[in-house]
């Protein structure tokens, strides 16, 4: 078996820095779930993308009189989250799809599930967190339309992230559920240590040679995944 080689992030040739992890979904990911493991990663980048609009909509805020205390505090954001949020919870929902991993599972419900609350704060917009959300937006129209009009663009994006994170969070939850995942099996295997590296569903099957086959599959038997709305 060829060595993997890390790949992400994808970094130019003359920085003297080496990607920190390997990601490839067709190799890794069942065929089934390649596609939601998938959108979980667009829904990071697209949560990166709002950060970086919500930048400029502080920025208008500042300038058409705002504090900006939430310009500061939006860079802030950005440069915290947006490793953070691939770190924190992309990576354990793409590590439980790949080696049916419940601590992994666990860990990506809890840390989505406080994303995903963060996001609906940010996209109400209370003046003084960073975030231009619907209330910084609409109550600063009396002040400068302008640059409420920037504003509104930020709110509409964190609540597009919202919405998109959600739904995400659901269809995960269902197919771990109608697998059988527990809270029990995520504490077996963080007592066991094998939530540090738990092997693939490849070299899960590789520990079996010839014809013979465990009494009980390695592998859930998950419900296709069209079956899921």
């Amino acid at each position: 078996m060829a060595e993997k080689v890390n790949n992400f992030p994808p970094l130019p040739k003359f920085i003297p820095l080496k990607p920190c992890f390997y990601q490839n979904f067709a190799d890794e990911i069942p065929i089934d779930y390649q596609s939601l493991v998938k959108r979980i990663y667009h829904v990071w980048i697209f949560y990166c993308i709002t950060l970086v609009v919500n930048i400029i909509a502080c920025l208008a805020w500042w300038i058409g009189g705002g504090y900006g205390v939430n310009f500061g505090l939006a860079i802030l954001w950005l440069i915290l989250f947006s490793p953070c949020g691939y770190v924190c919870w992309f990576r354990p929902a793409y590590k439980a799809f790949r080696s049916d991993s419940s601590f992994n599972f666990m860990a990506f419900f809890f840390i989505f599930g406080a994303q995903f609350l963060l996001t609906i704060l940010q996209a109400i917009g209370f003046s003084g967190w960073g975030a231009c959300g619907w209330l910084a937006a609409i109550t600063f129209f009396s002040t400068n339309a302008a640059a409420a009009v920037f504003m509104l663009f930020s709110a509409i994006m964190f609540t597009m992230s919202a919405v998109a994170m959600l739904i995400c969070i659901l269809r995960v939850h269902k197919i771990y559920r109608g697998a059988g995942g527990s809270f029990q099996k995520a504490q077996d295997e963080w007592n066991s240590g094998t939530w540090r590296n738990p092997p693939s569903r490849e070299a899960q099957y590789s520990n079996f040679s010839g014809n013979s086959l465990p009494e009980y599959p390695t592998v859930p038997n998950y419900p296709p995944g069209n079956q899921w709305p």
